[in-house]
């Protein structure tokens, strides 16, 4: 690998945790208000949504922070089944990506 390719993969990784903190820190605090917004308005349908919400915030967050680890670890990119990398372009549409495409066919 060329030192100019490292120096642009570190520069992409540099960005890429930015931007990860920053999508952390506002799914944070959308999980907070939503824990916070307790006002039971007695329809079943809004309390089975805000509960969707939640679990979907929480997994996003969880999502988020598995990445960051990745890429303090640096493992960030590589397979979690196979290590082999995983397509940059499969991490620019899913960045907090675990898998390559057969492996993830395969985890399910």
């Amino acid at each position: 690998m060329s030192t100019e390719q490292q120096t642009v993969d570190h520069g992409r990784l540099a960005d890429l945790r930015a931007s990860l903190t920053d999508d952390f820190a506002t799914q944070t605090a959308r999980l907070r208000e939503l824990t916070e917004l307790n006002a039971d308005t007695g329809d079943p349908g809004e309390a089975h949504n805000r509960a969707g919400l939640l679990a979907a915030t929480r997994r996003s967050i969880e999502q988020i922070s598995g990445a960051l680890r990745r890429i303090a670890e640096g493992a960030y990119g590589a397979c979690e089944k196979c290590d082999r990398a995983i397509p940059v372009e499969r991490l620019e549409v899913l960045p907090h990506a675990r898998f390559c495409v057969p492996c993830q066919e395969k985890h399910g």
